[in-house]
């Protein structure tokens, strides 16, 4: 059996109500122009996050190349997708903000700002001196485009893929027994609890809360992780109440931020591992599944405070559909990465507007 591994955040979901027009923003502004997949079928196995029904939806994995992990763009066409039915704040339950790396905050805002996107307020430094400001797409999602200067790949994008999220959490105490001992996040940046200046132009920015950043003492290896590169998990949890679930009202796939999958190997180690820890898988594929031209195997488990975190052992990932030229990662040694030239393969699925 092969020991578990995480390569890296291979991707968040964000629920749409339309997976195309929402996808053409995302590339427009965050270069999020390489298609992974493209598949409309039914989840089937999800039964734990949608109310026991089967559901129908539209689902696009979208990557950027200067490095990161993709927004995979979700979008239910068996029902109307609901939004939620009070403000989101932080400190809510779940995940909150998508974090987004760029190599070049300044010229990232001065872009976003020209483009007349929404910016919720202005450039700011976290408690560890990183340069960041947030930003809100039109289907009210709120991304951090936070300072980091890896590139796997340069391109014209201002930004990378996906760096991390922040998560609300209930009890930091409980939920570091996720985000440290499974998912392996466990370099403590900051750890404080007051008012923070750099967050007050987010709704509910002004509370009093305790904010840990966390991020892996170990550089990730192993398949793609060169173009996911390093990450990290910001959770929040507020003093003196207790913040709203994000998805209390709704289910998994409706719009907003429904999951965080993480790229991993050896999901029978990981199924053990979870188990014994107290957090069982809630979703199992068990084997291997297909996601339109790509496969692997996924599974999910939930946090303290039920929020999704996904697990997908990559099998295949198709590059030239007509040529039936794929990279088949079963059949190479899982505790290495892939050369660069073949992860580079992949801007050839660049998608142009």
């Amino acid at each position: 059996m092969k020991l578990k591994k995480i390569t890296g955040i291979q991707q968040i979901g964000i629920g749409v109500e339309d997976v195309h027009k929402a996808w053409k923003w995302y590339r427009r502004h965050f270069g999020m122009d390489i298609g992974v997949f493209e598949e409309a079928a039914v989840a089937e196995l999800m039964l734990h996050y949608t109310e026991g029904e089967k559901r129908s939806r539209h689902a696009v994995l979208a990557m950027n190349m200067q490095a990161g992990g993709g927004f995979e763009i979700w979008q239910h066409t068996g029902k109307v997708p609901e939004h939620p039915g009070f403000k989101l704040q932080l400190g809510d339950l779940g995940i909150f903000v998508a974090k987004v790396k760029s190599a070049d905050v300044e010229k990232a805002f001065s872009k976003m700002k020209a483009d007349g996107l929404d910016l919720l307020g202005d450039l700011r430094r976290s408690p560890d001196g990183t340069l960041h400001f947030f930003v809100r797409d039109p289907y009210n999602n709120i991304f951090q485009v936070v300072e980091n200067d890896y590139v796997f790949e340069k391109t014209d994008s201002v930004t990378g893929g996906i760096y991390g999220a922040i998560i609300g959490v209930s009890d930091i105490e409980k939920a570091v027994k996720v985000y440290q001992d499974i998912l392996g996040y466990d370099e403590v940046i900051y750890d404080d609890i007051r008012v923070f200046d750099d967050l007050k132009s987010l709704p509910g920015g002004n509370q009093k809360l305790r904010r840990m950043l966390l991020k892996p003492s170990e550089r990730r290896s192993g398949g793609f992780a060169p173009l996911f590169g390093p990450s990290q998990l910001e959770l929040v949890q507020l003093i003196g109440k207790k913040g709203e679930k994000i998805y209390g009202d709704r289910i998994w796939g409706d719009p907003g931020f429904i999951h965080i999958c993480f790229d991993t190997i050896g999901m029978d180690a990981l199924r053990e591992e979870v188990k014994q820890k107290g957090f069982p898988f809630t979703v199992d594929s068990a084997d291997s599944f297909d996601m339109g031209e790509a496969a692997g195997q996924f599974a999910y488990i939930s946090d303290p405070d039920g929020t999704p975190i996904e697990f997908v052992e990559t099998h295949k990932v198709p590059i030239i559909k007509k040529l039936g030229w794929d990279i088949d990662l079963r059949k190479r040694d899982p505790s290495r990465s892939l050369p660069k030239w073949m992860i580079s393969t992949m801007k050839w699925k660049r998608v142009k507007d």
